[in-house]
């Protein structure tokens, strides 16, 4: 029954009355935090979230700091289908899924003839090949800050250049990365050490080579990776015969004693994660980044978990190992940054371009994966199509599928005489009659189920820009990923492809675990808004407002 009117109206009072009080007595809210004077995101190429937890009681360093005293969100994702480093280092601080940034794959990432190399010889689409972020559309964070404050600088590092490269976009900021084959010094010394391309400078400046010349990539040579802690902290074997192609699958790894084969086989090991963070010291120390009254960023991204899941999977000891070496050397970058810097204003973010798939047929954390479980050789599907195609007189290159997507020239079809739309249908068809194929459809097709709940659907969604003629997209079966057996890999818009690490640490930011499901897309709002900045333009991204205090 309704109370009376006046009954209603006192307690309604005495309420009011009761909130005002808890109001009256409550402690002030703290003031907001100073706007940041540096801005740190720390991309950690292949990092599986899991990994935080399945070697948690074990990070006592960076990554341990981060996990435990930051705003950890646990359901995080690249919300994009193709799940490849240049895509989604384009999204960290861009706040847009590939669609909208125009970096789809590895292959279309920064491959630029029109930019080669200070100093390099390599070619081909590889570390050492001419690159440039020309394929990048629209604008980042640091493009944001600038407009505020012409002032703000900005430095980014990787190993790999299109992780230097994308998380800046289009800025002409200092970007380097490392090339095998760059020379590191005097004639005559061992070759290998960070670069950048003449999109950025036709010189490197004086700290990265004086950086380069003071750690000769050839001391490494014969050195031998051994695990960091005793035996009996790893769970995993180091005998898995699925690994490294079958070759050198257990401790110690020795690098060759060649400072040549030295220079390419350093990628594969934790110490060029060590490199790469010394560099991002060299570079924050000679630009003085973050001396304020602007806010500067430093992008870092680190390729060797990349590698080394790629080469003994996520499952393996050389993983674990891996990780743990990495924790510490983290740890050792934030203490550096904080005797440098004050603490509060300092943010760091960290995250992960993607996951992996574990190895099929090697025994894994993952407890859904099928017992028939197999690799997917892109080639091998499209060959009978391509060979038909052939007969009938239309060249091959007409017809292309990779990364789960299939692309065609319409006007060498139109020559040949060939319907597109009927070779299309069938190869489809026979797609989808394929052992470990789930879908293969057209994007009109993907548009016309419910994105809110199939998530599959709404990474392809977001994958493909409209002026991309995009015939077919097709996704594997859960736990098949693309390519050989030769490695573990990744590229698929399934979860454990998707899922990543997003954390913030720093004084505006609340530490907790946050469930909600948020994207990468959301770091560069977020990070915008606590430096007191807009987009300058729009994007897929939202501020995390639960995390900021």
């Amino acid at each position: 029954m309704r109370a009376p009117l006046a009954v209603s109206l006192v307690l309604a009072a005495a309420a009011s009355s009761a909130v005002a009080q808890q109001r009256t007595t409550a402690a002030p809210p703290p003031p907001p935090a100073p706007r940041p004077t540096l801005i740190v995101l720390v991309t950690v190429d292949q990092l599986r979230p899991d990994y935080l937890t399945r070697f948690g009681a074990q990070l006592t360093g960076g990554l341990g700091r981060l996990y435990r005293g930051g705003a950890v969100f646990t359901d995080a994702y690249q919300d994009h289908a193709i799940t490849e480093t240049a895509p989604g280092h384009a999204s960290t601080l861009s706040g847009r899924f590939p669609r909208g940034t125009g970096i789809v794959t590895n292959t279309g990432g920064v491959y630029d003839p029109q930019a080669p190399l200070i100093g390099a010889h390599g070619g081909g689409d590889s570390e050492g090949s001419p690159a440039s972020p020309f394929r990048f559309r629209g604008s980042t964070l640091t493009d944001w800050l600038l407009v505020r404050d012409p002032r703000t600088r900005a430095l980014s590092v990787s190993r790999k250049d299109r992780g230097a490269i994308l998380p800046m976009g289009r800025a002409k900021q200092s970007v380097f990365w490392y090339d095998q084959d760059a020379p590191a010094g005097p004639a005559g010394s061992s070759p290998g050490g960070f670069t950048t391309s003449h999109y950025y400078a036709d010189t490197l400046p004086t700290w990265v080579a004086a950086f380069n010349a003071a750690h000769p990539i050839g001391a490494y040579a014969g050195r031998a990776w051994t695990p960091l802690l005793a035996a009996d902290a790893y769970p995993e074997p180091d005998t898995v015969s699925a690994e490294n192609g079958g070759t050198d699958v257990a401790f110690p790894h020795a690098l060759p004693r060649d400072p040549q084969r030295t220079a390419v086989e350093l990628t594969v090991t934790p110490w060029m994660d060590e490199l790469t963070l010394d560099l991002a010291l060299a570079g924050e120390h000679a630009l003085a980044l973050g001396v304020g009254p602007q806010t500067d960023v430093l992008a870092v991204s680190l390729s060797t978990t990349d590698a080394v899941g790629h080469r003994y999977g996520p499952d393996s000891k050389e993983l674990h190992d891996q990780i743990l070496r990495l924790d510490r050397y983290l740890g050792a970058f934030l203490d550096s940054l904080y005797r440098d810097h004050d603490s509060t204003r300092v943010v760091v973010a960290l995250t992960a371009d993607h996951g992996v798939a574990p190895f099929p047929g090697v025994r894994t954390a993952d407890r859904d994966r099928p017992a028939d479980a197999r690799f997917l050789d892109p080639w091998t599907l499209a060959a009978p199509t391509r060979a038909a195609l052939r007969a009938r007189g239309v060249d091959t290159t007409a017809f292309r599928f990779a990364d789960g997507v299939l692309q065609v020239n319409r006007a060498a079809f139109a020559r040949a005489g060939v319907s597109v739309d009927s070779t299309v249908r069938a190869f489809a068809d026979a797609l989808r009659r394929t052992p470990g194929v789930m879908r293969a459809e057209t994007l009109e097709e993907t548009a016309r189920h419910d994105t809110t709940r199939d998530a599959l659907a709404r990474r392809w969604l977001h994958m493909i820009p409209a002026d991309l003629d995009v015939a077919l997209v097709v996704t594997p079966q859960p736990y098949f990923p693309w390519g050989d057996p030769s490695h573990a890999n990744h590229g698929s818009p399934h979860d454990y492809d998707a899922h990543v690490p997003i954390i913030f640490y720093g004084a505006p930011f609340k530490p907790g675990r946050y469930t909600r499901t948020v994207r990468v897309v959301d770091i560069a709002p977020t990070l915008a808004a606590v430096a007191g900045v807009r987009p300058t333009e729009g994007i897929d991204g939202v501020v995390l407002q639960e995390a900021l205090k």
